[in-house]
């Protein structure tokens, strides 16, 4: 009796901690109605665990295969009801993990769009990751939809839909 007692403590001992390792690492899970297409879902993580009021680190990747074009600007646009905050000056991209040198970044906080501009236009087909550091957070969860739109060299100067990240705020 006193094995199957201490089996089962240890059982919903395991079975507890899952969920806090899971939430602990704030990546993306399976989302099942989101009206985001799959392949238009990108993949994105939160450093610094995505909660409330919290400061936080985004790190919104674009993954290699999807980015058949070089890309001379990013556009990132967000709801109006998302209500944290960016530092312009603490946004870069990265490639190969190393930072890209950027000409420009615009916080358009009324019009709720990030535009990020490379020194020299992103190559095609790298892994790219758009890092939006000392970010606050909003005071109130919920899952916000963040489209990336992207602008390449010589294209006709309209922003072409990259993909979105569906952040969850806990």
């Amino acid at each position: 009796m006193r094995r199957l007692i201490s089996a089962l403590a240890l059982t919903s001992f395991l079975v507890g901690a899952v969920p806090a390792i899971t939430l602990a690492q704030s990546l993306p899970g399976f989302t099942l109605f989101s009206g985001v297409e799959g392949k238009n879902q990108l993949p994105y993580r939160l450093d610094f665990g995505g909660q409330t009021n919290g400061w936080d680190r985004y790190r919104l990747r674009l993954p290699a295969k999807g980015n058949k074009l070089a890309i001379a600007q990013f556009a990132i646009t967000y709801p109006d009801y998302y209500e944290g905050t960016f530092d312009p000056k603490k946004i870069e991209v990265r490639v190969k993990n190393k930072a890209v040198p950027l000409s420009e970044v615009k916080w358009d906080k009324e019009g709720h769009i990030i535009q990020i501009f490379p020194q020299e236009p992103v190559p095609a087909g790298s892994s790219i990751e758009v890092v939006l550091s000392n970010v606050k957070n909003p005071s109130s969860p919920g899952m916000f939809y963040f489209n990336c739109q992207v602008l390449s060299p010589g294209d006709v100067p309209m922003l072409r839909y990259r993909g979105t990240w569906i952040i969850g705020i806990s």
